[in-house]
């Protein structure tokens, strides 16, 4: 039995535990396991499968990696300290050695009990994806400097470059999270004061866990949710809200459909208050925050696969190839620029909805979605109109990804899939982006890749064999 005063002063030492309640601190204490480590011992080793969440009261550990046969220290953690959180958040191995410098005191919190503790408290999941980014951040420049070869360096900086994104994803979800819970906090203190009965209150927070569910499990389809989107945008229009396009989408993401709307609103209709829509925007709201948590997981996750497949860049016939529903990773990707999307980006989708799944190489095809849409998102500063068409082509599937933007000048077109070429100013571009493309699409995939430019139309059409 773990004495809890102990463990819950070990627990305030760290700032991302002192915004635990003192019940769920006690919570925590109950479920830790006490770890001793002898100076000179390894408690992880590189590759291990994940533990828990290990939170260092004494001692000092030092961190390793293998690098070409050899043992590379990376740096330390000494107490307070906790670490282990990414392998939780990815489920993946670990990719350092943890061996004791001193003697050390830890504490082990199972993972279940972490992800529990992130899921109810949004301030301390605030902070844990603060860390996790840096971390992942040194672990990046790690790499980077390991890489002595032309060759590998070239593949080192593709990395940092696709790390960009993720990482951005996961501080966007962070910095968008508090004002949207504070507002959710408002709604409801609005709603109580009106004292309305159970049934209905119920009858709320069923769409809601509802929509939770479809959202969390991915349970809603790219051509579906397209769809579902315009239709509730037209209820929503008619029922007078403004900017009904904000909300749809996330209404629609949560599988809401219009019959749903008509029974929750319907007593609402004629309140001269602001909750004739304050319903509406609670539910889109609550939608959206659930959102903003899984795609942080995503950006972490896609993060670790990235570090992880580092092999595979430099050996390109070891990858696992996977049946992938083009239309999702098309829309996974526009998640990770919605900030960029909504300052004046008009995404017009074209899908064929009878395009079959492709046997293809996932994570690596969603890089080039990536490059291709943010370079489109660039080349148009921001304002102007990303066209995303799908279709079959006898044996192969094709994706066009058009911009309204200035297009690409005759005298560069030429050189864009060269490494380092690029156009952007210092510090913009690597380089690297588009000659990705190329090698995942050509020499990954035997697919082709054409470019047709000219002001306020450049095109770049990806076709994918189907066998």
């Amino acid at each position: 039995m773990v004495n809890r005063k102990l463990c819950i002063e070990d627990l305030l030492k760290l700032e991302a535990f002192q915004h635990l309640s003192q019940t769920r601190l006690e919570w925590v204490c109950d479920r830790t396991q006490t770890v001793m480590v002898q100076a000179g011992e390894t408690l992880i080793q590189e590759r291990d499968p994940h533990r828990g969440l290990f939170i260092l009261v004494q001692g000092q550990m030092l961190i390793t990696r293998r690098s070409e046969g050899t043992e590379i220290p990376l740096g330390r953690h000494q107490a307070p300290a906790f670490f282990g959180e990414v392998q939780v958040l990815t489920d993946e191995p670990a990719p350092v050695t943890l061996r004791a410098i001193t003697d050390c005191h830890l504490h082990e919190i199972e993972a279940s009990d972490f992800l529990t503790l992130l899921h109810e408290c949004r301030t301390f999941e605030r902070m844990v994806f603060r860390i996790v980014e840096q971390r992942l951040r040194g672990l990046e420049s790690f790499i980077r400097g390991r890489e002595k070869m032309a060759a590998l360096g070239t593949l080192a900086a593709g990395l940092a470059h696709e790390l960009n994104n993720p990482a951005a994803a996961l501080v966007r979800a962070l910095r968008e999270m508090p004002p949207a819970i504070l507002e959710l906090q408002r709604m409801n203190l609005v709603y109580g004061k009106r004292q309305v009965d159970d049934a209905h209150t119920k009858q709320w927070l069923q769409a809601r866990d509802t929509g939770y569910d479809l959202i969390l499990n991915n349970r809603v389809d790219a051509v579906t949710l397209s769809d579902r989107t315009e239709i509730l945008e037209n209820w929503l229009e008619d029922y007078g809200v403004s900017q009904a396009w904000k909300l749809a989408e996330p209404l629609a993401e949560g599988g809401v459909e219009t019959e749903t709307l008509d029974q929750l609103m319907v007593r609402w209709r004629d309140d001269p208050t602001e909750l004739r829509e304050i319903g509406l925007q609670w539910l889109s709201l609550s939608f959206e925050v659930i959102s903003m948590i899984k795609h942080g997981l995503r950006g972490a996750e896609r993060i670790s696969e990235l570090v992880q497949a580092m092999k595979s860049y430099s050996y390109l016939d070891q990858g696992t190839r996977q049946e992938v529903d083009v239309h999702q990773g098309l829309e996974d990707t526009l998640r990770l620029f919605a900030h960029k999307l909504k300052q004046g980006v008009q995404v017009k989708r074209c899908y064929d909805k009878q395009l079959p799944k492709l046997l293809v190489y996932g994570s690596e095809l969603n890089q080039v979605w990536t490059n291709l849409i943010d370079n489109a998102i660039d080349a148009m500063n921001g304002k102007g109109v990303l066209t995303i068409t799908t279709q079959r082509k006898e044996h192969s599937v094709r994706v066009d990804i058009m911009d309204s933007g200035d297009g690409i000048p005759p005298e560069t077109q030429s050189r864009i899939f060269e490494p380092f070429f690029t156009t952007k100013p210092v510090g913009k571009g690597s380089g690297l982006g588009l000659e990705a493309v190329r090698r995942i699409v050509e020499n990954r995939h035997q697919g082709t890749i054409l470019v047709e430019s000219q002001p306020g139309n450049t095109c770049f059409s990806i076709c994918l064999p189907l066998v």
